[in-house]
């Protein structure tokens, strides 16, 4: 079974050319039924999987704690794979077909009001070792929207500050640019004249932020890097990179930019992913009016 998985993310790199995360996901979520699959059935050819076996292994992942947000990306991923499977003659029958994907849950997204925003970035000493990058990276991120693999791969000839744009390739390898705002431009500026070059080592790549050996940062390094930096400005709520994304959206919304720029900027495929921070603007003048008005 472990062959077909392989050949289909194979076929998603290189014929549908979608991205790492997307290929990762998806093997993820067919080997861990294959390797249900295979215990609890004692299966061990794809063709043999009936629809029953699924809708069990659904079951078992539910009453096992698992999201309806995570249940829906295995059904997506054993119905495409099933179609793949059909095309190629490795099975007869797309039995997929007949999974309902459980429904999507509603949430609103977490964000930093605009004051604590403004500490946190405001906190960073830029006099101190790697203060000018960690100031530019949460400038970037707050002022762009950027997901933290944008930020991660980032490079030079990807950024035009004169202009005040950035080019970054998301989800789908789809590319866009977004506007750099004042801040961050010269926030950018004195990193990349102050403290990049004193980075920069002979097999240093273009990309933008670097660590201390010279090397491009990871999405990991950059999760604890905001961590760190939330913490020592004194916020108290649970910062993450995707959080200044949320707080970028949301601020853009309360201030009267329009939704399909935000979705522009955001590089959202769907206007129904961003019309989410509408609710967010909606809670917060719910707020505001229960706060203010004399019979709120």
């Amino acid at each position: 079974m472990q062959r077909e998985i392989d050949g289909f993310i194979l076929y998603l790199a290189t014929e549908k050319g979608l991205s790492d995360n997307y290929q990762l996901s998806i093997r993820g979520a067919l080997e861990a039924f294959s390797k249900w699959a295979g215990k609890e059935r004692e299966l061990t050819a794809w063709k043999a999987v009936v629809l029953a076996d699924m809708t069990d292994y659904l079951g078992d992942r539910k009453r096992g704690g698992l999201a309806a947000s995570s249940l829906r990306l295995v059904v997506i991923a054993l119905k495409i794979f099933y179609r793949f499977l059909v095309a190629r003659g490795y099975a007869e029958q797309n039995v997929a077909d007949g999974l309902l994907a459980p429904r999507a849950e509603k949430y609103l997204p977490d964000t930093l009001n605009e004051p604590d925003m403004k500490k946190m970035i405001e906190s960073v000493d830029t006099t101190e070792p790697l203060g000018l990058r960690d100031r530019a990276m949460l400038e970037l991120l707050y002022a762009s929207g950027l997901r933290v693999s944008e930020l991660a791969n980032a490079r030079l000839e990807m950024l035009n500050l004169d202009d005040g744009f950035i080019r970054v390739t998301g989800k789908g390898n789809k590319t866009r640019v977004v506007p750099v705002g004042k801040g961050a431009r010269e926030a950018l500026a004195n990193y990349l004249a102050g403290e990049r070059p004193s980075l920069v080592r002979p097999k240093t790549s273009t990309h933008v932020f670097l660590s201390v050996r010279g090397g491009r940062l990871t999405t990991q390094r950059l999760w604890q890097i905001v961590k760190r930096r939330a913490e020592l400005a004194g916020i108290e709520a649970n910062v993450y990179p995707h959080l200044l994304r949320h707080s970028f959206a949301t601020h853009l919304l309360s201030n009267g930019a329009d939704l399909r720029v935000i979705q522009e900027m955001l590089g959202h495929a769907d206007i129904a992913t961003t019309q989410i921070y509408t609710h967010v603007d909606e809670r917060r003048l719910r707020q505001v009016v229960k706060k203010h008005h004399p019979r709120g």
